[in-house]
């Protein structure tokens, strides 16, 4: 039960992230929030993707196997790399 949920938990952050870089490239590419005076749907769409990968993150550090801290590593390096690739639109398009 510990390392499929720990699977999970290292799995699904990716899959935020991969959601959150298109949200954001898209509304950069579009203009879909340009004329708003406060943030609209897609910047909070955003923002919660990208905060509810902390949680995630957290049970997988609870969940890891830390007899193996190369794997521990590795999958951290890999959900930094995505959530940095997320955060990229953003600055790209000074969203």
């Amino acid at each position: 039960m510990r390392t499929h949920l720990n699977r999970w938990a290292a799995t699904i952050p990716l899959f935020l992230s991969g959601a959150a870089f298109l949200l954001a490239f898209g509304v950069g590419v579009t203009g879909w929030e340009r004329n708003l005076s406060d943030e609209g749907p897609g910047a909070h769409l955003f923002q919660l993707m990208i905060a509810a990968q902390i949680p995630l993150i957290a049970v997988l550090l609870w969940t890891a196997d830390w007899s193996q801290p190369r794997s521990i590593g590795k999958w951290l390096m890999i959900d930094l790399a995505a959530i940095a690739l997320a955060l990229a639109p953003v600055a790209l398009f000074r969203l």
